[in-house]
């Protein structure tokens, strides 16, 4: 991970207004160097003016060590710079502070009006000093050497520090632009690292719950039937043997049944031959073969429970010795393999229910198809003795209901649970006919 942010923060540690140390140390040697030129010029200048010498000299000092606040005050620094130019003094200070100004996030307008009144005035000073060096005979050189030596020397001396500092301030102002981007960025990546971090967790949570949901619906109802056929069996062993070994039948295809499902399940959770023992199973795609693996009927065609099998499922609980009256309302029609399941199940789970906490009491499952949804209910009478309910000693996760309930809402349907007036429990569920694959 990066941290430009942080590295140009902590780069900074000068004193004052400098962000740098090195920055405080180049300036001072900057105004330095133009402190000793201008007190080197401020002796001729001392002559010219009729003043003492020291006093040319301390000027030109004073003059010269401006250029230590150029960063701070560039527009002070251009502004002496061209005081002084009558005076041919500060060569360094004005090329180093039209530079610092050029380079300054200051408004074009200004960078150039200071710039024309640096050109302005060396033009003016350098035209004037060539033609009275040739006026007194120092330069032998024709008239037009004149106004050459003015416009050149004043724009060797103004344009190169200008387009220096405009193209510096530009690439620190993009390096800038590129590191605020690079910080920006690096603190998105880390957001969205922390969200997909999230997301997996959640979806970690989601199959987690899906599995148990999928595997308590397909290994509940048939356990259930069976602990209800064991105890029928225990029951008419002696009375009625032709009944019993009926019945011992039925535990024997229901346990296979339920040992084959379980047995594709536990297939799949251990990944099977088909991936590769070094990697990892993702879990989302264990949930979904799960899933898959939990929606089969005892079919081995691998097609999953539908509701064309419901008549078998209410078969078996009746064998069981649970009354059962199944209504079905409507023009019967296929739907989506998953409304289906989610219709079925809930069937079936609510028939587990019946034979967990009402053993013996009369059921009623009512479905219905509709022009756009399709309704099932499944309601009990109470139990005919109060210590029925918990006759076959079946125990109970507490899962099933809530089971139920997020299969509907998965789906956009609506479910219902609760005791009814007359002491039974009925289940209601509504599931639109038309789902989004």
């Amino acid at each position: 991970m990066t941290s430009t942010g942080e590295d140009h923060v902590t780069a900074r540690g000068g004193p004052w207004w400098w962000e740098r140390r090195r920055g405080a140390v180049l300036d001072v040697g900057l105004a330095a160097v133009s402190a000793l030129e201008c007190a080197a010029e401020g002796v001729p200048f001392a002559w010219d003016a009729g003043i003492p010498v020291a006093a040319g000299v301390l000027f030109g000092l004073l003059a010269g060590a401006v250029l230590l606040v150029r960063r701070k005050w560039p527009i002070a620094v251009v502004l002496v710079a061209i005081a002084i130019t009558p005076a041919q003094m500060g060569f360094l200070m004005g090329i180093v502070g039209l530079y610092t100004l050029a380079a300054c996030e200051l408004p074009r307008r200004i960078i150039g009006a200071l710039a024309g009144m640096s050109l302005l005035g060396t033009l003016i000073v350098t035209f004037v000093r060539v033609r009275q060096g040739m006026a007194a005979g120092e330069l032998g050189i024709g008239d037009w050497f004149v106004p050459f030596a003015a416009v050149t020397t004043s724009l060797g001396l103004t344009a190169p520090p200008v387009l220096l500092g405009l193209y510096a301030g530009a690439r620190r102002r993009l390096m800038e632009s590129l590191r605020e981007r690079a910080d920006d960025l690096e603190r998105e990546l880390q957001l969205l690292a922390e969200r997909a971090e999230e997301r997996a967790e959640w979806a970690r949570s989601e199959e987690r719950t899906r599995i148990a949901r999928e595997m308590h619906d397909v290994v509940a109802h048939r356990v259930s039937l069976m602990v209800v056929h064991a105890a029928a069996l225990q029951a008419v062993a002696r009375k009625d043997p032709e009944k019993a070994v009926k019945n011992a039948a039925l535990v024997g295809d229901m346990g296979r049944q339920a040992l084959t499902e379980l047995r594709e399940m536990l297939g799949v959770l251990r990944s099977g031959s088909e991936v590769p023992r070094e990697r990892a199973v993702p879990l989302a795609a264990v949930g979904v073969a799960a899933a898959a693996a939990a929606s089969r009927a005892a079919e081995a065609d691998g097609e999953g429970p539908s509701l064309s099998e419901l008549g078998e499922l209410v078969g078996q609980s009746a064998a069981a010795g649970m009354v059962v009256d199944l209504s079905v309302q409507g023009d019967a029609r296929s739907y989506a393999p998953v409304v289906e399941q989610t219709a079925f199940r809930v069937v079936q789970e609510a028939l587990t229910n019946v034979h967990k906490h009402a053993s013996g009491a009369k059921t009623y499952v009512r479905l219905a198809h509709r022009v756009s949804e399709i309704a099932m209910q499944v309601e009990n009478d109470p139990p005919p003795e109060p210590a029925s309910a918990s006759a076959a000693g079946l125990p109970s996760g507490g899962n099933g209901l809530v089971g139920m309930k997020e299969r509907v809402a998965a789906l956009g349907g609506v479910f219902v649970s609760g005791p009814t007036d007359a002491g039974g429990f009925r289940v209601s569920a509504v599931i639109p006919a038309s789902v989004a694959s």
